[in-house]
């Protein structure tokens, strides 16, 4: 794809999802927030709606927002602390762009994300609900994890993590990614004979680059995370432009700023990739081989009798890792029983599970319909027909 198509792409994308970092809304001097960077910001998105985009708006800020209200001098470093500061910030920074949206005529939203909200097939159904009501309606959604009740153990990670799975969501034209950081370079930007990367096409355009530039003091990405976010979403068909903040409205114009991917796969079932990508897992299934090569090779349901031990203490439908015996994650899905139901029924086909324990016992322990391969074991061995995973 030439520079020119690729630029095209995000100048004419109608539903966007915009990403910006801390570090872009925050100010350099005391790390707290700078209403003249978001003022900056709604002035280029607003303009965007004005002339008929869909604009969702993932927006970092929350817990630097609270720094000052709090007295504190930097952003903090352990979880209660930052939660405490995020659940002062979030109010803030939303009041910030309300404000400022309405000048244009523009009502937002404020979307906050767990894990749980899109892992478990509820929640998740009600979010895409959510934000496609709220798009119909001429909303902007402003969406941020919910850093006041996430844990370390169950969180999405980072903000450009959650763009690229918000993107997916909400089946977006284009994912932009804006930080302080204006593109991927051969080398350190500082370094006079590094080079922009205008395009990635795949993964060979990604050797030799530099990713050491890590993010703010306030802020918790660095390029990697927006790579991997990239990855994420142009695997699902989604174009991604990485720039810095100062290049917004350059970038949705469709100009030649910043590094643009393009994509690299087809749009997929939305749930399997929030599957693949969150970070969270419930729990996990020890399988033995032959449910392995069933599940990874045949693409089949996985059976009890296929696995081996239960480690977790997880509830029907949250998601659990499917682990081989030299300890790699094949797979992952959304549990079909409790943690403790399962360990009755392990080694357990479903017809011996219905007999022992009765008819409502009869289920596959993980549904194909819900599950992602991760990767395939290099260990696999032949499949014993007792441990093979059924086909309902």
């Amino acid at each position: 794809m030439t520079d020119g198509r690729a630029a095209q792409l995000f100048g004419t994308a109608r539903r966007i999802v915009v990403k910006v970092g801390s570090s872009s809304l925050t100010s350099e001097a005391d790390g707290q927030l700078d209403p003249d960077r978001v003022q900056a910001l709604v002035d280029t998105l607003a303009a965007a709606r004005s002339g008929g985009r869909e604009v969702v708006l993932v927006s970092s800020g929350a817990i630097a927002a609270g720094i000052g209200p709090l007295g504190l001098k930097q952003r903090p470093n352990d979880l209660p602390t930052q939660q405490a500061a995020a659940s002062v910030g979030q109010g803030l920074l939303v009041a910030h762009y309300t404000r400022r949206f309405h000048e244009y005529g523009w009502p937002v939203g404020q979307i906050l994300l767990t894990v749980d909200d899109v892992t478990r097939q509820k929640q998740y159904r009600n979010a895409y609900r959510t934000f496609q009501k709220l798009l119909q309606l001429g909303v902007v959604p402003i969406v941020n994890e919910n850093d006041t009740v996430a844990t370390h153990e169950i969180r999405f990670g980072d903000n450009d993590r959650l763009a690229a799975l918000v993107a997916q969501l909400v089946h977006a034209d284009a994912l932009f990614l804006f930080s302080d950081v204006d593109a991927l370079y051969t080398d350190h930007p500082s370094n006079p004979d590094a080079r922009r990367i205008s395009v990635v096409a795949g993964e060979s355009d990604l050797s030799g680059v530099d990713t050491s530039r890590t993010g703010s003091r306030v802020g918790t990405g660095g390029m990697t995370t927006k790579i991997e976010a990239a990855r994420i979403a142009t695997s699902a068909g989604i174009p991604v432009l990485v720039t810095a903040a100062r290049n917004a409205e350059a970038a949705l114009n469709g100009d030649d700023v910043g590094t643009r991917f393009t994509p690299t796969g087809k749009r997929r079932p939305t749930r399997l990739l929030w599957l693949q990508h969150a970070s969270y897992t419930a729990g996990y299934l020890h399988l033995d081989w032959g449910a392995v090569r069933a599940v990874v090779e045949r693409k089949a349901s996985l059976l009890p009798i296929g696995i081996t031990r239960v480690e977790g203490d997880f509830s029907t439908g949250e998601p659990v890792s499917l682990v081989a015996p030299d300890g790699s994650v094949a797979a992952r899905g959304l549990v079909n029983f409790d943690a403790d139901d399962l360990r009755r029924v392990i080694g357990h086909s479903i017809a011996e599970a219905g007999e022992e324990f009765g008819p409502d016992w009869e289920r596959v322990a993980v549904h194909r319909d819900v599950m992602v391969v991760l990767s395939r074991p290099r260990s696999a061995r032949p499949v014993k027909d007792s441990a093979v995973a059924g086909q309902r």
